[in-house]
């Protein structure tokens, strides 16, 4: 699920929502771990944000945008609740909690 725009407004709304009907739900966004949803996994935005910005700089120094490959990230990340996943009576592998940026107890 994208974490922005109206989407973003209603994050606790949505993570709620989610809960109340015992679903697994995995986002793109931390914001949403943090407020009771199970995992989110993504690109990290930093790096996406720094690409464009390297990609704006090229732009405006005078190359054409066609001569710019696409970039896809190398960066991702994943973010845990332990809390959600017991309350929705999942066990985490613990590979995949030791892979994590961060798991939120």
């Amino acid at each position: 699920m994208y974490a922005g725009g109206s989407t973003f407004a209603y994050l606790d709304a949505i993570v709620a929502g989610a809960a109340m009907h015992n679903l697994p739900t995995i986002y793109r966004d931390r914001h949403y771990v943090a407020a009771g949803g199970l995992a989110s996994y993504s690109a990290n935005g930093r790096e996406a944000y720094r690409g464009a910005a390297t990609y704006v700089d090229r732009i405006l120094r005078g190359e054409k945008p066609a001569n710019l490959a696409v970039q896809q990230p190398t960066q991702y990340q994943l973010f845990v609740n332990l809390k959600t996943a017991k309350a929705l009576g999942l066990t985490i592998p613990e590979s995949l909690l030791a892979t994590a940026d961060e798991v939120i107890q």
